[in-house]
Parts: structure tokens; sequence; C-alpha cells
């Protein structure tokens, strides 16, 4: 189970980072180093796996903003300041959507991003 939960939350993630630009080499490896953390924690409390997809987005994002860039960027409400969306709810799972942070409006499904 712990595997299939990280392919299916690594095929998630890399969905949305393609979706929005941010699948380049850096990206990436963000994404398998917050898989490869996440490991140990599933293999901890397996009931978690729902969870897992949610949570290792929530890491890439962190550690895509430690190095400056917010991700994934808000392209829907009129605020002409920018800002990410974030990850509802906020524990990741089991039903996760990227979640306006300005409007508090849900604009997509964890996976389903569109390019902006």
């Amino acid at each position: 189970m712990t595997d299939a939960a990280l392919i299916a939350a690594r095929a998630t993630v890399l969905a949305d980072l393609d979706a929005r630009g941010c699948a380049d080499a850096e990206g990436v490896s963000l994404l398998e180093h917050a898989l490869s953390e996440r490991r140990w924690w599933v293999e901890q409390w397996p009931a978690g796996a729902t969870y897992v997809a949610g949570l290792v987005a929530t890491d890439v994002q962190d550690a895509l903003f430690d190095r400056g860039q917010r991700w994934p960027l808000c392209s829907t409400c009129a605020s002409l300041e920018e800002h990410a969306l974030r990850v509802d709810p906020e524990l990741g799972g089991p039903d996760p959507v990227w979640v306006c942070e300005t409007s508090g409006q849900a604009i997509a499904r964890l996976g389903t991003l569109t390019s902006i």
C-alpha cells in the first residue's frame, strides 16, 4: 500500500507541477525528496496513505517557497497581488483541493490544475 500511495502522490503532484511550469529538474528533485521523506511517515501510519498526496504537495510548495518561488500561483481571482493556492484540508486529505489563499475559493482538485 505504501508504494502505491507514493506512486499516486508522485503522479498527482507532478501533474500540477507540470501544469504550472515547475516540472523542471529542480521541481522534480524537490518532489522526489518530499516523497522519500514521506515514505517513513506513511510506513509508520499506513492509514495515512489517503493523506500523503496532499502532504507531498504541501512539502513541495514549502520547499519552492524556501527557494523564493510561490507555487502554484492563483490565476482566477481579481486580486492584483500575486498569491499562491494552498492545499485544503490542511492535513492533505482524503480529497485535497487547491484553494485560493485570498478568496478561499476552491480552484481545482489536487492533480488537476490547468496551465496559466
